[in-house]
């Protein structure tokens, strides 16, 4: 059974930080690319920062709204991919999903995650 667990979602100021979670379960990590996606109210699910598998070198694409601010990482050995949230915005307020094996893949509950001004 697969599972995607997120966590880290919270309320901070603009220009704060956050770090996300994710630990996967129940299908080969290591061998699978791994996102985050976000949806804000009344707005369609987006994709914020993709990292393929260690084998395909870690190759991180990034939305350009983020670039720059935040960073995508994985440890295999713990099963867990991250996104780092720097110099955060109150756009950046959304549902944060995480994604194991592309759109038709798996899909985590979501963290909230809000910005204040």
């Amino acid at each position: 059974q697969v599972q995607l667990v997120e966590s880290g979602g919270g309320l901070v100021q603009a220009g704060g930080s956050l770090r996300l979670s994710c630990i996967a379960s129940g299908f080969i990590f290591r061998i699978s690319a791994m996102g985050w996606y976000r949806q804000a109210p009344g707005k369609q699910r987006e994709l914020v920062a993709t990292i393929t598998s260690m084998t395909s070198g870690g190759i991180t694409n990034y939305a350009d709204s983020v670039k720059g601010r935040f960073t995508i990482s994985r440890d295999n050995a713990k099963n867990t991919v991250y996104l780092q949230m720097n110099s955060l915005k109150p756009e950046d307020t959304a549902v944060y999903y995480c994604n194991a094996q592309g759109p038709s893949g798996y899909w985590g509950q979501g963290t909230q995650v809000t910005v204040s001004s």
